[in-house]
């Protein structure tokens, strides 16, 4: 695979995600930090550096730039044991990428936003913050059924799946203020996930 550069909010579940799979797969590349209000930022939309206006993007020795980090995982994890060979396998951890974009982020990870970036403060009411937390907790439910008598979310040995979903949820508590004492067996998936070689922690503060 072609050398690779990628553009990253490191705070961001998102872009942590990517380079989450990065360090597990021992692949090296480099970073460009592009964190909410930083002049890198703006000069990486101002020079066409982000495609769809938004992190992460990688841009792959060829020219091309991929977006969205779905995409990207997919990508990456081509020809790797983190992606299923099974087609239904493929289709179930889909399945789990989807909703973690459809659902998770737009709750869990919203909440945690609120909480921790000053620009997103004046958006933290308690009525939205109240709402976002009832929501996540379902959603947070809907993972540990799923966790509650399997080590991985598809099939017997993780995937990107896991990866997907992990990104926020491994915060839930941390930035989100989710109460985690509820969901043992997330909290036994995310020790699997840590104990994996290579693995790297979300660089939390923006």
């Amino acid at each position: 695979m072609a050398d690779l550069t990628l553009y990253a909010m490191p705070s961001s579940g998102n872009s942590y995600k990517v380079q989450l799979l990065l360090a597990l797969l021992g692949r090296d590349y480099t970073q460009v930090a592009c964190e909410y209000g930083t002049p890198a930022l703006a000069q990486a939309k101002a020079t066409g550096a982000l495609p769809f206006g938004k992190l992460p993007a990688l841009h792959i020795g060829d020219g091309t730039i991929l977006s969205e980090s779905g995409a990207i995982l997919w990508y990456l994890a081509q020809g790797t044991d983190w992606i299923p060979t099974d087609p239904l396998a493929q289709a179930e951890m889909l399945a789990w990428m989807f909703f973690e974009q459809n659902r998770i982020e737009s709750v869990i990870a919203v909440r945690a936003a609120l909480r921790c970036y000053p620009h997103r403060a004046a958006d933290a009411t308690p009525d939205r913050l109240a709402a976002l937390l009832t929501e996540g907790n379902v959603l947070l439910t809907i993972v540990e059924d799923q966790l509650a008598s399997r080590d991985w979310l598809v099939g017997k040995a993780p995937s990107l799946a896991d990866i997907a979903v992990y990104g926020y949820v491994h915060t839930a508590g941390s930035r989100g203020g989710h109460s985690m004492e509820p969901y043992p067996a997330i909290a036994r998936w995310c020790a699997r996930l840590e104990a994996l070689p290579g693995h790297v922690p979300l660089q939390a503060t923006p």
